[in-house]
């Protein structure tokens, strides 16, 4: 079975919006009816990069894992807002539970499970008319059960 990178990026985006408090958007600017706050600022957009399959365990089946990259853009009307929310999602992102090396935030894939995260790039923060964002690139490594 293959891992759909949307059904990833889905997930990854319910788990921002929860972590963070703060709606974040698939590919565009949130909305003004997104929860949970709309398209108030700060909030985040989250881009699908694609994904590397068939990185599965020796004895799988080629496409049981993927490493699905994304993006997400912080945005905000200050460098320094951009630069907080962009602390918050990181912390969604790669919290632990301490001492179990559990993940605080679940990320939740029907059919899938996230077994690895890891931050990839940081750009930092840019501004184009007034209008602040701060750049994170993700990689989820996601596995299929064997069916």
């Amino acid at each position: 079975m293959s891992v759909s990178g949307r059904q990833v990026a889905l997930a990854a985006q319910t788990m921002l919006q929860t972590a963070t408090g703060r709606s974040c958007g698939y590919g565009t600017a949130p909305t003004a009816t997104s929860l949970p706050t709309g398209n108030t600022i700060p909030y985040s957009v989250l881009y699908e990069l694609g994904q590397t399959a068939g990185i599965g365990p020796s004895f799988g089946d080629a496409d049981a894992d993927a490493r699905v990259l994304l993006q997400v853009s912080s945005v905000g009307t200050t460098a320094e807002q951009a630069s907080l929310h962009a602390d918050k999602v990181r912390q969604a992102f790669l919290a632990r539970v301490p001492g179990s090396g559990q993940f605080l935030n679940a990320i939740n894939v029907v059919g899938a499970m996230v077994i690895g995260r890891e931050l990839d790039r940081e750009d930092g923060t840019s501004v184009v008319s007034s209008t602040y964002t701060y750049v994170q690139r993700f990689v989820l490594t996601v596995s299929t059960p064997n069916t």
